[in-house]
């Protein structure tokens, strides 16, 4: 059994090192996993760098989220060997094999795509809750985001325009926009100066009650001075690695708020029923082909420097995944 284990911060590709590792023996309800699938997401990029909000002990395994299935149980369970489940948020997944609690995992929909389905627990459930958490919003009403390329930007189209909601898609190069017009983009716009005036040129001086920010920095400041009177601007990210900025215009006369989201802190007090119910309906629209998020490439454990400096690298298609175990 290996791992991908880091023990400093620095370079990504060159604190990261695959280990042996033993797991050890099973404790009452406890579950041996098999990992087939877990991302490369932009957190662990920062977290390797030392530059995640917040950071582990070392050494550490990284890796949020994933795909697996049961080797085997230690007393009474909710499943049993073969089965496909949700890795645990959190629990280091860049391994080929980890121990979870039997009772938080949750059954994989059958006919999936596996790799969609080790991208389900952080970005799509973002997205959503970006969209309900903060702002009630009605059919027709418009929203704003920039990083609208990503995969919480993807998600959050396809959602959006399954909720009768229109949305305003910030980018950060031109070229994009057939693409994301494609999958629900209502207007794609490329940031930069007079992006307020350009918006409201784009929807007709339509009111725009929310603005979705995964930047920062000055990135945040244009998105706000974008939004309607009396909007809200909830910051998720900050990949210029700058915190939100914005101007005194905004909270000053047009009484923008500024919010903040991050989805551990949401998992940790929402109900336990309230995360099944947002599973599992995450679940079926990514079993049925609704919500899927480009694959740019798969990599196994043995190649993690690669793996991650693809992770990290611009112009990529899509996310990076690790596939540790052969499904």
């Amino acid at each position: 059994m290996k791992a991908a284990r880091f023990s400093s911060f620095g370079a990504p590709a060159e604190v990261i090192q695959v280990v042996d590792e033993d797991p050890g023996p099973l404790a009452p309800g406890e579950a041996l996993l098999e990992v087939l699938a877990t991302p490369i997401n932009p957190s662990d990029g920062a977290t390797l760098q030392g530059l995640y909000g917040i950071l582990p002990k070392l050494p550490a395994v990284p890796g949020n989220e994933g795909v697996g299935r049961v080797v085997r149980v230690e007393g009474a369970a909710p499943v049993k060997p073969g089965d496909l489940v949700f890795l645990p948020m959190g629990g280091g997944t860049w391994r080929t094999h980890m121990k979870a609690k039997a009772q938080r995992l949750l059954p994989v929909p059958p006919g999936g795509d596996l790799l969609q389905m080790a991208m389900l627990s952080i970005n799509p459930p973002t997205a959503e809750l970006l969209l309900r958490e903060f702002v009630p919003l009605q059919r027709g009403d418009w929203v704003i985001q920039n990083a609208a390329n990503s995969a919480v930007g993807r998600y959050l189209i396809t959602l959006a325009k399954r909720e009768g909601l229109k949305t305003i898609n910030v980018v950060r190069r031109a070229g994009l926009a057939d693409e994301l017009k494609a999958i629900g983009a209502d207007v794609v716009l490329e940031d930069g100066d007079g992006l307020d005036k350009r918006v409201r040129e784009a929807t007709g001086g339509a009111k725009v009650k929310l603005g979705i920010d995964a930047v920062g920095g000055g990135a945040t400041l244009r998105l706000a001075d974008a939004v309607s009177e009396g909007g809200t601007v909830v910051h998720y990210g900050a990949m210029s690695g700058k915190g939100p900025h914005l101007s005194a215009a905004a909270i000053i006369f047009r009484n923008v708020t500024l919010r903040g989201f991050w989805l551990v802190h949401w998992m940790s007090t929402a109900p336990r029923e309230a995360q099944a119910a947002l599973m599992g309906k995450l679940a079926k629209l990514v079993a049925e082909g609704t919500l899927n998020a480009p694959v740019d490439a798969t990599f196994p454990l043995e190649n993690i420097q690669e793996a991650v400096t693809r992770a990290l690298e611009g112009g990529r298609q899509g996310k990076v995944l690790l596939t540790p175990v052969k499904a």
